[in-house]
């Protein structure tokens, strides 16, 4: 019927979002709240649009061509978005629907200024505001006007930022619909944004207010710098007025116009204080209507306001539930970890399932609640200690939290007559742990067995009874990691690393001597593994025709190829050898359900070809030698100029000790990460098998759905041959939209994200400041690298990534620095740098994009700073 391609605003809400677009459902939405007023009106539905679009020649055609177009190829989508546009905008509305459109307007008044909106379906939605993609229209005055800007929306879901902005989503242009909203024109004295939460720093209980003069178009544009109010518990707690010089109006007849303000008002606020926490009201029952922080765009109308518009803020990071009202500060679990990426539910529930403390989700990251160890004096020096050393934007984050004197309780130490918390006041490096390899070695077999025991006792196991064994195991997991003397060996290599650099630095003014120290250290699991692939290399490199085969390796199968090829026996047993060792390693290992280089070799394709080309025969062996040998004569050196000084046979003696345990203990620093990852890769495939009995059994799609179930969840699956294809389908929504959040180091109740600051003044202008973690400078071409399957290095060449975990170490032989925007002083990054000796600085906030690919830098390893050079 003619009606149902129109609707009055009062006819739809929220859950209509399919019918009338985001913009139309929200408006509707809006309509319904008792005490807001929204400008009357009517939306042109989506069944307008898809009549419209059945009618345009060749429109399947060009959709087709759209979307296989590369997101980044501007030139290409902006050509053929246009002709689309052009094509919907050529087709003449037909009468029966023009009709309806005209009788819809003659309700507000025929000649009445209205605003035409376009509302796409891919619009204003939790996860993706598609704020700014399509077009808007101001009054616009008479019925063949509102009609050829109807027509203009319609065609405005093809501009070209909305075909990359949903591109970019993974949003298919064919599943995205247009309405169109039409609604009275409001001609206010002021305008602007409300922001129920702090856009910038994500507090939830301060709203951001902007406001100008005139319409808001003025602020959207950019024409004007609003004045800024904030509002914490109805009191405007900041505000900064802007001299708004410009203000847009609208015409008598249609359209808007720019305007001069006069003078004296320039400076004058667009709101009183009482005007902006009233605005602020309305917000927050709005934000409680919708249940999430809103952007709201609203009108003052005779004292009186109008609210236009109201969409998710999809820019803000998710604070973790905890059920409770208290305030709470967490630490990110991904800035240790060194892995920020989103995890897949899977992934989340199995690290929380094993992990050492309880950890709460949010945003697909997984954080730490520190509120009770900051409340304490000793537990809370402890803690900065420990963070200061390893990140330093962590602890001041942390001390930026505990200025503000009301939000963190204070408490009393729980035992004040007990031993000293580590950190706090016992020295460092005085572990009562007997400096012995056969320690390291003991913790390394009891490791192996227990994942032996595993991997033998896990066969037999299905069905909801591997469920109940992994919970077992989960168990063991946890007390072979938190057994004391593994954690007592973990601290005794990092405690004498801190203990040499502080007194090193102390008595010999040398920064940082430790790093070279510890160079080619014994024991340490993920420098073999580099260097392993090193000695791959050696294997195929003499073998022309299999080097020439990988360079075109795309298939997973590639190694059952490789027999085909001469000497390719030799070099499919090598690449296996490697795998049997390191298979269960990946980018982001601590996600259960990333692919595993074993399930991926192809990941390591490249690495090996460049080890082929950059190395010569026998460069794992020298390699390790020289590192020996450095740390040896570094040794020798040390000692020499400590005996030299007053007292110096004691200092010798001590720093001799700390040098002893750090060689013994620093690489077993890595081990425990290895035997984790060992594991997880023995549950997984296990619960992947039982995957595959489900889509046999037609209970799944596709085996990797499980990755989108909690390990519970999984388990209710199996019982009971039952699946909740929706929820599978929404965690994949979220999953994906988690990659556009940035985590935080630190995050509060409150939602605010604290970054931390490094806080010197020692470091040249111009340059990035970060943490230094491996000694010496060096000058190179940085290769920024997001993934390493696409790594391609040159001899002499910076690596620049976000984060290194383990996985990355087979890297570090073929560059001559590192650069990251995550890590600490002990993560896993660092620790391999200085056992390579390359000159590092990581923790250097958006070092991906502030160096460029190609670019020329010098790494400042002991300064902790990054020239960009020209």
């Amino acid at each position: 019927m003619i009606e149902q391609y129109v609707l009055d605003l009062q006819e739809v809400d929220e859950t209509q979002v399919a019918v009338v677009g985001g913009k139309g459902a929200h408006l509707g939405g809006l309509s319904r709240i008792e005490g807001i007023r929204v400008p009357g009106g009517f939306c042109v539905t989506t069944d307008a649009f898809r009549r419209i679009m059945a009618e345009a020649p060749s429109i399947d055609d060009r959709l087709d061509q759209l979307s296989r177009l590369n997101p980044d190829d501007r030139e290409a989508i902006g050509t053929l978005s246009a002709r689309i546009r052009r094509t919907i905008e050529g087709i003449a509305i037909p009468g029966d629907l023009a009709a309806a459109i005209t009788r819809a307007l003659a309700q507000l008044g025929e000649q009445a200024a209205c605003a035409v909106r376009s509302s796409a379906t891919a619009e204003d939605l939790p996860t993706a505001s598609f704020a700014g993609q399509q077009d808007t229209y101001l009054n616009v005055v008479g019925p063949t006007a509102i009609l050829r800007h109807v027509s203009r929306c319609w065609a405005s879901l093809f501009t070209e930022r909305a075909v990359t902005y949903r591109q970019r989503n993974g949003i298919d242009h064919r599943t995205v619909h247009m309405a169109v909203v039409v609604q009275q024109m409001v001609f206010p004295h002021a305008a602007g944004i409300l922001f129920t939460a702090d856009p910038v720093t994500g507090n939830r209980k301060v709203a951001t207010v902007d406001a100008g003069f005139g319409l808001g178009e003025a602020l959207v544009s950019g024409l004007v710098n609003p004045d800024v109010f904030k509002v914490r518990d109805g009191e405007v707690v900041a505000k900064a007025i802007a001299a708004k010089q410009r203000a847009v109006h609208a015409l008598p007849d249609g359209g808007t116009r720019e305007v001069a303000i006069d003078s004296q008002r320039q400076e004058q606020p667009a709101l009183t204080d009482a005007q902006v926490v009233r605005l602020v009201q309305l917000g927050r029952r709005i934000e409680a209507h919708f249940g999430r922080p809103q952007d709201i765009e609203w009108c003052l109308v005779d004292d009186g306001f109008q609210i236009v518009q109201s969409r998710p803020i999809t820019t803000l990071f998710p604070i973790p539930e905890t059920g409770d009202q208290e305030n709470h500060v967490y630490v990110s679990v991904g800035h240790q970890q060194m892995m920020t990426d989103p995890m897949k539910p899977l992934g989340l529930s199995v690290w929380q399932l094993t992990a050492m403390a309880p950890m709460y989700e949010a945003g697909g990251r997984l954080f730490v609640d520190a509120t009770r160890r900051l409340a304490t004096p000793a537990s809370r020096a402890a803690l900065l200690d420990v963070m200061g050393r390893g990140d330093p934007l962590v602890r001041d984050a942390l001390e930026t939290v505990l200025d503000r004197d009301d939000f963190v309780p204070s408490l009393p130490d729980a035992d004040p007559g007990g031993p000293p918390a580590r950190g706090a006041s016992a020295p460092i490096g005085t572990d009562p742990i007997e400096t012995d390899r056969a320690i390291v070695m003991e913790l390394i077999e009891r490791s192996r067995a227990s994942i032996a025991a595993l991997e033998r006792d896990i066969r037999t196991k299905t069905g909801p009874a591997l469920f109940d064994f992994l919970l077992e195991a989960f168990e063991e997991h946890k007390r072979v990691l938190g057994d004391p003397l593994n954690m007592r060996a973990i601290m005794a290599g990092m405690e004498a690393t801190w203990w040499l650099n502080d007194k090193l630095e102390e008595w010999l003014g040398e920064k940082n001597a430790a790093d070279t120290l510890t160079l080619s250290a014994p024991d340490n699991v993920t420098s073999q593994m580099g260097l392993a692939l090193l000695d791959v290399a050696d294997v195929i490199r003499p073998r022309s025709e299999v080097v020439a085969f990988l360079q075109g390796v795309e298939d997973e199968n590639f190694l059952d190829e490789l027999a085909g090829l001469a000497g390719g026996t030799e070099a499919r047993d090598a690449i296996e050898g490697y795998l049997d060792r390191y298979g269960m390693r990946c980018v982001g290992e601590i996600d259960i359900t990333r692919p595993r280089w074993r399930e991926r070799p192809t990941t390591l394709v490249p690495v090996i070809l460049d080890n082929v080309r950059n190395f010569e025969p026998g460069a794992a062996e020298r390699r390790f030698e020289e590192g020996r040998q450095k740390a040896q004569k570094k040794e020798h050196d040390v000692l020499s100029r400590l005996r030299a000084l007053p007292d110096g046979d004691r200092k010798a003696d001590e720093a001799k000790r700390m040098i002893d345990r750090v060689r013994t203990f620093i690489g077993y620093r890595e081990y425990p990460k290895y035997g984790i990852v060992s594991r997880y890769f023995v549950y997984k495939q296990a619960l992947l098998a039982e995957a595959e009995c489900l889509v046999r059994a037609d209970v799944l799609s596709e085996k990797e759905d499980i990755f989108y179930l909690t390990f519970q969840e999984l388990h209710d699956v199996v019982r009971s041959n039952q699946v909740d294809d929706q929820l599978i389908q929404q965690r994949k929504d979220a999953f994906r939209s988690y990659h556009a959040l940035t985590p935080p180091r630190v995050l509060t109740s409150d939602g605010e994200a604290v970054t931390g600051a490094y806080r010197r003044d020692d470091v040249p202008a111009g340059a990035l400041t970060g943490l230094p973690v491996s000694a010496g400078t060096i000058e190179g071409r940085a290769r920024v690298i997001l993934d390493m399957a696409e790594a391609d290095l040159e001899a002499g060449d910076i690596l620049v990534t976000a984060f290194t975990d383990p996985s990355w170490s087979p890297l570090f032989v073929g560059i001559k620095g590192l650069v990251t925007e995550v890590g600490g002083l002990m993560t896993h990054g660092a620790v391999i740098a200085r056992e390579y000796g390359l000159p590092a600085v990581v923790g250097v906030e958006r070092a991906t994009r502030l160096i460029r690919d190609g670019q020329r830098i010098r790494v400042h390893g002991t300064d902790g700073y990054v020239e960009i050079l020209p």
